[in-house]
């Protein structure tokens, strides 16, 4: 997978209609501070196209990266962080829920989880809502950098036990740092657009 063009087409709050777009979409999710806007930038070759932060919850719209007028990126707001208040998150669930059950173009669903750690309450919930909604999530295991190389085995197996995922379902480790993994997401990705 080459990308030439990125851009960000769409933001979407709140209050804001969700796009109808022609062009088949990879939505992102994950809880905030798991690496999604690192992801999304390596995935572009863009050091801060998506905005990253060390304030979790900072993603808090829909956000449409148009790449190469084939296909959109969609950053679905992050979930789960601890001092939003009761109200923001229930718009956050709303968004993210309103998206999985309104656009016709998903091809697939990436939900990303911090590979140190068991999925949390709020990843296991995301994961059944994702399933539920007819889609076959595939499970970003990020932060690899942070674990050593013999460890990797043992907590993709919590990721999956803890998730309870299916047993075909896709885990891909991945580092922002040293971009592993950016590869096989590629091939998935070529391979949906070929499909």
């Amino acid at each position: 997978m080459v990308i030439k063009n990125v851009n960000l087409e769409t933001v979407c709050g709140v209050t804001s209609r969700l796009p109808e777009n022609k062009l088949m979409e990879i939505a992102f999710s994950g809880k905030s501070n798991v690496g999604k806007s690192s992801l999304i930038n390596g995935l572009m070759n863009r050091k801060s196209l998506a905005r990253t932060s060390s304030k979790p919850g900072k993603t808090q719209t829909i956000n449409y990266y148009n790449i190469n007028d084939e296909m959109y990126f969609v950053d679905l707001p992050g979930y789960g962080y601890a001092t939003a208040n009761v109200q923001v998150k229930a718009q956050w669930g709303k968004l993210i829920e309103d998206y999985l059950h309104q656009s016709k173009m998903i091809r697939a669903v990436f939900l990303l989880v911090d590979i140190r750690h068991a999925p949390s309450e709020n990843d296991c919930i995301m994961y059944d809502w994702i399933v539920e909604r007819g889609h076959r999530p595939v499970i970003i295991a990020t932060k690899l950098d942070k674990i050593k190389r013999s460890q990797v085995e043992k907590q993709v197996a919590l990721i999956r036990n803890t998730l309870q995922v299916q047993d075909d379902t896709i885990v891909i480790p991945y580092s922002s740092l040293s971009k592993q993994g950016r590869e096989e997401i590629y091939d998935l990705i070529d391979g949906l657009c070929e499909g």
